[in-house]
C-alpha cells in the first residue's frame, strides 16, 4: 500500500482518528480481526471489502461501522481521501448509550447486515465539521478534553444513526424493536443459550408468538438466527485462535465436539477443519 498522507491524533489508548490518502489501488488477501469499534469513512474513491465473510462494494462518499470481533479484509480499494475513527468501550460504550442514541444493533453489534451509510451533501458538510471539531480538540491541551471529545464522537453517531434511518427506513413498531431486542439478546447470549423457547422466555413471548413476529418483518426464523451467530463465531475462532476445534465446542456451548463438527459440516459444506485450512 502506497500511502501519500496519514496523520493520526490519539487521546490516551482508547480513542484516534486517523486521515488517510492512498497514491494507489491497493489490495490485501489477508483478513483481519478487529478490535475496536471503527467507523470508516471513504469520503473519496471506490472497492470491494469483505466483512464477516461477505462481499461489499462502494463507491464515493460512504461510512461502515465495524464492532470489535468482526473479521476485515480488504479485496480492492482505490482511495483518494478516507478517515478511521476508532474508540474502545472504556472511552464510549454502545450498550449504556443506546437508548440515548440507539445505535447498538444498528451501527455497531449488527453482525447480519452490515451497515453501509451514505450521506447526502448536507449531511456531509455536517460530518465533516464534527470530524475537524474532533481533531482541532485533540491538538489541544485543554480541561475537559476527555468529555470534549466523547461529546463529539456522540454527536458524529447520532447523525450517523438519523442518516441511516433516513435511508433504511428503520421502523419503530413493536414488531422491529423485538427483533432488535433479540438480536441484541443473541449477542448477548449466544455462546450459553442456543435455544429458541430461552430467548423467547426471557421476552415474555412464546417460541410461536416469536416466530410469528419474525415472519412479520420478513426475517430468518429465530433458530436460524441463532445458528448463524453461533456458526460466524465458529468460523471467527477456526482462522483467528490456535484453540482445536474441540476447544472452540466447549467455548460456543457444545458438549460434544463431534455434535458441534456436524453441526459446522451441514451448515457451511466443509469440515471444520477443511475451513481452516482453507483461509
Amino acid at each position: 500500500m502506497a500511502i501519500q498522507n496519514l496523520k493520526s491524533y490519539q487521546y490516551k489508548d482508547i480513542f484516534s482518528v486517523q486521515t488517510v490518502s492512498f497514491e494507489n489501488a491497493c489490495i490485501f488477501n489477508q483478513p483481519e480481526e478487529v478490535d475496536t469499534y471503527s467507523i470508516y469513512w471513504i469520503k473519496e474513491g471506490q472497492g470491494s471489502y469483505h466483512i464477516d465473510f461477505k462481499k461489499y462494494d462502494f463507491q464515493d462518499n460512504v461510512l461502515f461501522f465495524l464492532s470489535p470481533g468482526q473479521v476485515f479484509s480488504i479485496s480492492s480499494e482505490s482511495v483518494k481521501q478516507a478517515y478511521k475513527i476508532s474508540f474502545v468501550k472504556d472511552f464510549y460504550c454502545i450498550q449504556t448509550h443506546d437508548k440515548a442514541v440507539a445505535c447498538n444493533g444498528v451501527l455497531f453489534n449488527n453482525v447480519y447486515e452490515t451497515p453501509f451509510v451514505q450521506p447526502c451533501e448536507s449531511d456531509t458538510r455536517k460530518l465533516i465539521f464534527i470530524l475537524e471539531s474532533l481533531i482541532e480538540e485533540f491538538q489541544k491541551n485543554e480541561v475537559a478534553q476527555y468529555d470534549m471529545l466523547q461529546t463529539y464522537l456522540k454527536q458524529f453517531i447520532i447523525l450517523s444513526v438519523r442518516i441511516q434511518k433516513e435511508q433504511s427506513e428503520i421502523k419503530t413498531d413493536i414488531e422491529t424493536r423485538l427483533f432488535k431486542d433479540f438480536s441484541v439478546l443473541v449477542e448477548q447470549n449466544f455462546k450459553m443459550i442456543h435455544s429458541v423457547a430461552d430467548y423467547a422466555s426471557r421476552l415474555g413471548l412464546s417460541p410461536k408468538s416469536l416466530a410469528k413476529n419474525f415472519q412479520r418483518v420478513g426475517a430468518e426464523s429465530p433458530s436460524d438466527f441463532i445458528k448463524n451467530r453461533i456458526l460466524l463465531e465458529a468460523k471467527r475462532q477456526l482462522i483467528y485462535s490456535n484453540l482445536p476445534v474441540k476447544e472452540i465446542a466447549y467455548d460456543l456451548g457444545f458438549n460434544d465436539a463431534a455434535y458441534f463438527s456436524r453441526f459446522f459440516t451441514k451448515a457451511v459444506r466443509k469440515s471444520p477443519l477443511q475451513f481452516k485450512k482453507e483461509y
